[in-house]
């Protein structure tokens, strides 16, 4: 009596551990085991519809077969059926079924078209079928033009290719918004769009740009804690805080404070705001880690990444970043953050070192807000002046304006 044989059902297989059943076109090869098989996969794994595509290539020394899963080539039953291949192990009596694919190998005959070939040269166009002829019998002078033609129109295709790409890399890198951002800044070249709200009408200095306009009074209230901190600053962490940089405009007026509360108050506070602003542009790139660092408020966090922050794409995550346009925006709140804690009265090389923009830059910001531009200068005893270059920006009544053609024309003349 035959023993029994018993069926076990293997585990779910990934496509490249299926088993592979071939079927010859011509007919059945009498020795299938002396061909050498090769087995290749899409490499576009991320489309769905490519993903699955296989072909089996068998090599013999006379003829190449070849056999695909997709195609017009293709068995159709591939996508209607799943097969099984079941292996007998002789030893246990048990019987094994495996995932299958079916491919169906045809001869591969050298000097043979392809449907590929074919299509191509029923695509060909008029100008190509021309380029054809002249190439077979054309003279020399055609045969030379067409071949500068040739190199022309690869130098163009290959620019073409390369402006498309770097394109495509800044819309993936900076997102289409910021790109946008940046040109309408470039070719305007104006801050004003970046200036915090205007009274040029207002009776008072004070009036002018308005403290409520930079700090609501629910902000300024967010920013009694940190305030505090500026304050019990002592002169060893000060004097570190010059030595590191960036933050000379606000060491300068922690160490000035009023000895009126109410005044020294609103000046720790404006302190540890413009702190958070200097911080900001040396960042750049903008995260939840930078405001848990430096203990800023929530009130205060959403205004500084509503106002001072464009989103970038960036591998399709989503970043925070203070472009060039905000810098000069954080530039000109800044100054007239500095104006009303310093009489009406800011120093201007010291904000533009902290911000790392040029003194040109930082200039333009400050005539754009209508401030009269000065350099500062002290008496000693003996009533000599002396200048230590810094130059201070001051709103005065009635605002200065600053012909932008004058501008404009000195400097053309600078570059010549």
């Amino acid at each position: 009596m035959a023993a029994a044989c018993t069926l076990v059902c293997c585990k779910e297989e990934s496509e490249t551990d299926k088993a592979v059943v071939v079927q010859f076109s011509n007919g059945n090869l009498e020795s299938p085991g002396q061909l050498d098989y090769t087995f290749y996969k899409n490499i576009d794994e991320r489309n769905p519809r490519k993903k699955a595509r296989r072909t089996l290539v068998a090599e013999s020394e006379r003829l190449s077969y070849a056999g695909h899963n997709f195609g017009t080539g293709s068995l159709k039953c591939n996508n209607l059926c799943k097969y099984y291949v079941g292996v007998l192990n002789k030893r246990t009596m048990q019987m094994e079924l495996h995932s299958a694919q079916l491919f169906k190998l045809q001869p591969i005959i050298p000097g043979e078209k392809t449907e590929t070939d074919t299509s191509q040269d029923v695509g060909q166009t008029y100008r190509q079928k021309v380029d054809s002829l002249i190439e077979a019998f054309g003279t020399v002078k055609q045969k030379r033009a067409l071949s500068s033609r040739r190199l022309n129109q690869v130098g163009s295709d290959t620019l073409h290719h390369m402006v498309s790409k770097t394109a495509n890399d800044m819309i993936d890198q900076k997102g289409l918004e910021v790109l946008q951002q940046e040109v309408a800044q470039t070719q305007s070249q104006d801050v004003a769009v970046y200036l915090p709200p205007c009274h040029p009408n207002a009776e008072r200095p004070e009036d002018v740009y308005l403290f409520d306009d930079l700090l609501s009074p629910v902000e300024f209230e967010a920013l009694g804690e940190g305030g505090s901190k500026m304050a019990a600053l002592t002169p060893k962490e000060l004097q570190k805080m010059r030595d590191d940089g960036g933050c000379l405009s606000v060491v300068k007026q922690v160490e000035i404070l009023p000895s009126d509360d109410k005044a020294k108050e609103k000046t720790v506070r404006c302190a540890y705001y413009l702190y958070l602003l200097l911080k900001l542009v040396q960042e750049r790139r903008i995260s939840r880690k930078f405001f848990q660092k430096h203990g800023c408020p929530p009130v205060i966090q959403n205004k500084l990444m509503n106002t001072f922050t464009v989103d970038m794409f960036n591998d399709g995550k989503l970043l925070n970043i203070v472009s060039a346009s905000m810098c000069a925006k954080v530039a000109s709140h800044g100054l007239a953050l500095l104006l009303h804690v310093g009489h009406m009265t800011a120093d201007l090389t010291l904000l533009h070192r902290d911000l790392g923009i040029t003194e040109p830059r930082m200039l333009e910001v400050a005539k754009a807000m209508g401030l009269t531009i000065s350099k500062n200068s002290h008496r000693k005893a003996n009533d000599a002046v002396l200048t230590d270059g810094h130059r201070r920006a001051s709103l005065i009544l009635p605002l200065v304006k600053y012909e932008q053609y004058m501008e404009r024309k000195r400097l053309k003349k600078k570059m010549r």
